[in-house]
C-alpha cells in the first residue's frame, strides 16, 4: 500500500501552479457535489447560507483557533493549519492536524519535541456521513497538501495514508484511507477546477435528487432550466418585470 502511493506522489501532474493560479481548497466538496453550485459560489460569487452552512461555521468558529495546540501523551494536536499545494493549486486550512508519534523510518520532525512524527488531517462536519465523496475529497485534497509542505528529511516523500471525518451530529470519526483511487479523483477534480475557473464559464443546471439540500436552489432554479420551455417562460417573466 505504501509503496504505491509513494508512486502516486511522486508522478507529477501536469503542471505546477502559481499562487496567483491558486483555488480554495475547501471548494473541492462543492465541486464533487455539484460542478454548477462551486461556479456560483467560485466564479459567479455567489452564495446563500440556510440552516446547514450556518451550523457548518459555528462549528468550525469553535475548531478552529490558530494558536490552540495540545500535547497528549504521543499526539500534538494544532488547530487551523494552513495548507498550500502547487501541484494542485489549492490553499487552504485544515481544521485539525494531530501529529502522532511514529518509528524512527516514517514521520517527520516537529520544533521543540524531540523524535519524528507522523501528521494525520481530522476535518469537522456537522450532519451525519454523506452517501457520496466530496468530504473524503476534501480531506484528501488536506493530506496532499501536508504530504508536499512537511519532508521527513531522509529525501523520500512523506505519505499520510489515512485520515478522520468528526461528524456533529453522530459525535463520531470516520476513518478515510487516502487510497490511489481517491488521490486521482483529487487531481482529477482540481484540475477541472482550475480549467473551469480559467473559461469562467458556470455549467448548466441539471436538476437532481441532492439540489433539495443545496443553500443555493433558489438562484440555481435547476427545475426551470433543465427544461426548454421552462427556461423560455422564466425569461420572458424576467423580461416583463424589467
Amino acid at each position: 500500500m505504501v509503496d504505491i502511493l509513494i508512486k502516486a506522489i511522486k508522478a507529477p501532474m501536469q503542471k505546477m501552479y502559481s499562487e496567483d493560479d491558486f483555488l480554495m481548497l475547501s471548494g473541492i466538496q462543492h465541486f464533487a457535489f455539484c460542478e454548477r453550485q462551486w461556479a456560483l459560489i467560485h466564479i459567479e460569487q455567489q452564495w446563500v447560507d440556510n440552516m446547514r452552512t450556518v451550523e457548518g461555521t459555528h462549528m468550525h468558529e469553535r475548531v478552529d483557533d490558530p494558536f490552540a495546540s495540545e500535547v497528549r501523551r504521543d499526539v500534538i494536536t494544532s488547530r487551523s493549519v494552513s495548507l498550500v499545494s502547487s501541484r494542485l493549486g489549492l490553499y487552504g486550512v485544515a481544521d485539525v492536524v494531530e501529529f502522532i508519534r511514529a518509528d524512527k523510518s516514517s514521520g517527520i520532525g516537529m520544533e521543540g519535541y524531540s523524535g519524528v512524527w507522523q501528521p494525520v488531517p481530522v476535518e469537522y462536519k456537522r450532519g451525519k456521513p454523506k452517501s457520496d465523496e466530496r468530504d473524503a475529497v476534501q480531506l484528501c485534497a488536506q493530506a496532499i497538501c501536508l504530504e508536499e509542505m512537511y519532508e521527513n528529511g531522509k529525501g523520500s516523500p512523506l505519505v499520510i495514508e489515512q485520515g478522520y471525518l468528526f461528524y456533529g451530529e453522530t459525535r463520531h470519526r470516520l476513518e478515510v484511507i487516502f487510497s490511489h483511487e481517491l488521490r486521482n479523483k483529487v487531481e482529477t477534480y482540481a484540475r477541472r477546477m482550475h480549467e473551469m475557473f480559467a473559461r469562467g464559464q458556470t455549467p448548466s443546471a441539471k436538476y437532481r435528487t441532492h439540489c433539495k439540500a443545496c443553500s443555493l436552489v433558489e438562484i440555481c432554479n435547476p427545475k426551470a432550466f433543465d427544461n426548454p420551455r421552462k427556461v423560455n417562460d422564466y425569461l420572458k417573466n424576467v423580461l416583463e418585470m424589467d
